[in-house]
């Protein structure tokens, strides 16, 4: 699994931030779900190797601007580079409104059908998006309705035990695509190879959490216990935190990695930095002081995302970023 961030500033942009926008996908897959989308995530798309005639579905997490307004350009320029398949768009109901305002008043028609889930409609799921992944939805803490995605692996296939088989003298080829299946089959010398006897257990689905804003991780526990990354705002220091009140119900780094700590979880990622902390160590503040106060509680994998960097999850469940 790998995630993408085209955006990880909180409110506005930045010289060198853009507002939320996130890509996941799996590795090796051109196809891709996009997790928010703020003004200018299109551009960022460019400074990546995405397509948006391989764009599966946006989910938003909510409907602030930051998090939003970029859809209506996109859209548009999807239709421009020739996508014909239908996109999903989920998120709250004021996303579907939005869109279809947006497309009466500027007259735009796009040549490709926009299919919405509205999470806050009742008995609404998201097990038919028919897309990479198995998706579930956690209700947040936030000055409006906000929402946490979790993004687990489906479709896993069966492995087998290529030890074994070589050992076995059992025959590359159908055979094998046969056993991997399920089925049990008969070799030239007449033994009956069971499939249960060469498959290996089925490794248990990654998962991550790409959370909206959101002043309670707490909120997050049920979702947490069987997660394997976490991407959450810290958009405050706590000192911060508290001098700006409870207002724009935020999360600062140390509630957040508090959380994480809690939680046991191996990999925590920050990302939605308020403007005011600059890149450079000697200013302040810094985005080294949200770094230096998550360490203070959390020991394990941590990471304060950058605009277009990458990390995979692998097979271990390590969190690594990419370099290439």
């Amino acid at each position: 699994m790998e995630i993408v961030f085209l955006g990880t500033s909180a409110g506005t942009p930045t010289k060198t931030r853009n507002v939320s926008g996130l890509a996941i996908h799996r590795v090796n897959s051109k196809q891709w779900c996009l997790v928010d989308c703020g003004e200018g995530t299109q551009h960022q798309l460019l400074h990546t190797k995405l397509s948006l005639t391989q764009l599966q579905a946006i989910f938003i997490t909510h409907i602030h601007g930051d998090h939003c307004y970029g859809l209506p350009g996109l859209l548009a320029s999807a239709a421009m580079q020739g996508r014909t398949d239908p996109l999903w768009i989920v998120g709250p109901s004021e996303i579907k409104t939005f869109i279809e305002l947006m497309q009466t008043a500027v007259h735009l028609n796009l040549n490709y059908e926009l299919k919405y889930k509205c999470i806050d409609e009742p008995n609404n799921t998201l097990d038919d998006l028919a897309i990479e992944f198995d998706v579930e939805t956690t209700e947040l803490s936030h000055r409006l309705p906000s929402c946490a995605y979790s993004f687990s692996e489906n479709r896993l296939s069966n492995k087998l035990d290529v030890k074994k088989l070589e050992q076995d003298k059992v025959t590359r080829g159908k055979l094998w695509g046969d056993l991997q299946q399920g089925l049990d089959v008969q070799l030239d010398d007449g033994r009956i190879i069971c499939a249960q006897d060469y498959l290996l257990p089925i490794q248990e689905p990654r998962k991550i959490i790409i959370s909206g804003d959101n002043d309670d991780p707490s909120l997050l526990t049920q979702a947490a216990k069987t997660a394997n990354v976490l991407v959450h705002e810290a958009t405050y220091t706590q000192d911060i935190a508290i001098k700006v009140g409870k207002g724009p119900q935020h999360s600062y780094a140390k509630l957040v990695a508090q959380f994480a700590s809690d939680m046991e979880l191996d990999n925590l990622v920050l990302t939605h930095f308020s403007p005011r902390y600059q890149d450079a160590i000697n200013s302040s503040p810094s985005i080294f002081d949200i770094e230096n106060e998550a360490r203070t509680v959390y020991n394990k994998n941590l990471f304060l995302a950058k605009d277009l960097d990458r990390y995979t999850l692998n097979n271990q469940g390590v969190l690594t970023k990419s370099t290439s």
